[in-house]
């Protein structure tokens, strides 16, 4: 039987990202009429200084589906958490990475 020292408990993970940074988002969802405005909308709510001119957009190769990426400005892993989350959550969305 082993017992660990109090000072053995593993601490919190550090981030490995320094905030505040400039963090890429990707998101995929059907093409359709819309789907860039939702997501920029979202970003938007969660980076007020989101510069639009920073929006990446790529095809799928049959043209069914449009890839996303917006660049944030992220300031903390929560502020990261609710926008990962909010965008998954979007009906318009299939993946977020």
């Amino acid at each position: 039987m082993s017992h660990l020292p109090p000072s053995s408990v593993a601490p919190q993970a550090e981030s490995l990202i320094t905030y505040p940074s400039l963090f890429p988002i990707k998101v995929m969802g059907l093409k359709v009429d819309g789907l860039v405005q939702a997501i920029t909308h979202i970003a938007l709510q969660f980076d007020p200084q989101f510069d639009l001119t920073t929006i990446e957009l790529r095809e799928s190769q049959g043209g069914k589906y449009l890839g996303v990426t917006i660049t944030i400005t992220a300031t903390s892993r929560e502020q990261l958490d609710e926008v990962y989350r909010t965008l998954s959550t979007h009906p318009m969305v299939k993946v977020v990475l």
